[in-house]
């Protein structure tokens, strides 16, 4: 049986489903992707500018089901080209730090982001024996991973049936139970 770690870029996906026009139920990723396989480790990353209520009720929901939230202030900085703010969180040290950090723990690691500079961190887990499937929205995948991940390539516009959230339920009680496999 594989060991499997999920990884996911909050902001990342918050723009696919944007894209996508459904949202992503993170519960029934978790246990879509660990069917058969024994589920490790999963981890979703987000960025915060504002104490939000709704937010934090969902990222606690998260936490009950498995995941590890980490969360990083939102900066604003000038976009000296446009004059317009941008807001970041650059939390893409994070997610290749616990990649590297629980490598000894998977087998298989399935990466939710289109963002290229994981392409390094990608390309090293593989040369180490790592499978490593990048999920992304088509379009929003970048030629740098898209290069260096594992076949067969999955992308999030063919995974409607199995992951879009369709169960209205408030943020704090969803995804009370354990994840399967864990």
């Amino acid at each position: 049986m594989s060991r499997v770690a999920v990884f996911v870029d909050g902001a990342n996906m918050f723009y696919a489903q944007k894209q996508l026009g459904w949202n992503l139920d993170f519960f029934r990723l978790l246990d879509y992707f660990s069917r058969g396989h024994e589920l490790v480790a999963a981890f979703y990353y987000t960025g915060e500018l504002n104490p939000d209520p709704q937010h934090e009720a969902f990222l606690r929901a998260l936490t009950h089901h498995g995941y590890t939230v980490r969360k990083r202030p939102v900066r604003e900085i000038l976009d000296q080209q446009t004059g317009k703010t941008v807001r970041k969180a650059n939390l893409d040290v994070e997610i290749a730090i616990d990649m590297l950090l629980t490598q000894d723990q998977y087998d298989v690691a399935y990466l939710f982001s289109g963002d290229g500079d994981l392409e390094r961190v990608v390309r090293e887990l593989r040369s180490r024996g790592k499978r490593v499937y990048v999920i992304a929205k088509s379009g929003m995948l970048a030629f740098e991973l898209l290069n260096v991940s594992d076949l067969p390539r999955q992308y999030l516009d063919d995974l409607k049936a199995q992951l879009e959230r369709t169960e209205r339920r408030p943020a704090a009680q969803a995804g009370t139970g354990a994840p399967a496999g864990a």
